[in-house]
């Protein structure tokens, strides 16, 4: 398994490239991209619906199965069917293909690491410093980030238990709190920053992923406390979260007399030779 990728959301079986995502708490991968590793056919789409029709079970089950997700594609961010192991473990069983028995023990190797990481959250930290440091960052920045992706996991689990539907609320609800404390959504801070399809807070320095954390952590606290349900009232918590942090920083704006928010990104040079530049000025 290649874990050595953007954002964790790629996979490597046997020199195929396999896309993942995350949801409900476990890695769920694109069927199609299973499929043409498995097969080799040029057609996945159509492989899968002859697939379907020569397996009834399978196709009764299929709702089951398979998950419209949205996954990162050529053409950007759109909806795929996607299955997590336990899915795939049933679809590779109606493909009669020499390379099921390896992929099913690669796949086991997979699901193997994850329920190792729920036991141990902190192996999961671990793989997750290891890969950032191999992409040039500091041991500053990656505490930052790694604790600034414990803040949004707690906040997006919040969200879910008082009945945000998950990814296009989840969506608007970040891009409110974005534009509450940086003045642009997520959307218009990556064309800010130069950037594409890559994670916007990757490319982060150390005071805008403060701020991040900071009117993401606030949501949480103002929906906890006001016992926010539902799109309306979580959109309300948003607001007042992302509004605390954007007060605080236009208070250190002032005071610095410098823009928090910047239009650099480590798309040339990694984040650890761009902090050992600005520490020589």
């Amino acid at each position: 398994m290649d874990t050595n990728d953007t954002n964790k959301a790629l996979v490597v079986f046997q020199g195929n490239k396999i896309r993942k995502t995350w949801h409900n708490g476990e890695w769920w991968f694109s069927v199609l991209d299973v499929v043409t590793a498995l097969t080799n056919s040029t057609d996945p789409k159509g492989y899968v619906k002859d697939m379907r029709r020569r397996d009834e079970e399978l196709s009764k089950g299929w709702g089951q199965i398979a998950t419209p997700l949205p996954i990162q594609t050529t053409g950007g961010i759109q909806s795929t069917n996607c299955a997590n192991t336990e899915g795939l473990f049933r679809i590779v069983q109606s493909i009669p293909s020499p390379k099921a028995e390896s992929f099913k023990l690669w796949l086991a190797k997979v699901g193997y690491e994850r329920v190792k990481e729920i036991e141990n959250p902190e192996l999961a930290q671990s793989r997750m410093r290891q890969i950032y440091k191999a992409k040039g960052y500091s041991d500053e920045w990656i505490e930052k980030r790694v604790r600034g992706i414990a803040v949004r996991d707690e906040l997006t689990n919040e969200w879910g238990k008082r009945g945000v539907k998950e990814n296009i609320e989840y969506a608007i609800l970040t891009s409110e709190i974005s534009k509450a404390t940086f003045g642009m959504t997520p959307s218009e801070y990556k064309n800010f920053k130069g950037l594409k399809n890559e994670n916007l807070r990757d490319h982060m320095d150390d005071l805008e992923l403060i701020f991040t954390l900071l009117g993401e952590a606030s949501t949480t606290k103002i929906a906890k406390s006001k016992n926010a349900l539902g799109f309306v009232e979580n959109k309300g918590a948003a607001l007042k979260g992302g509004k605390i942090a954007g007060d605080a920083r236009q208070n250190l704006e002032i005071e610095s007399d410098e823009k928090v928010a910047t239009p650099e990104n480590y798309l040339f040079l990694p984040e650890k030779e761009k902090r050992k530049k600005l520490s020589k000025l």
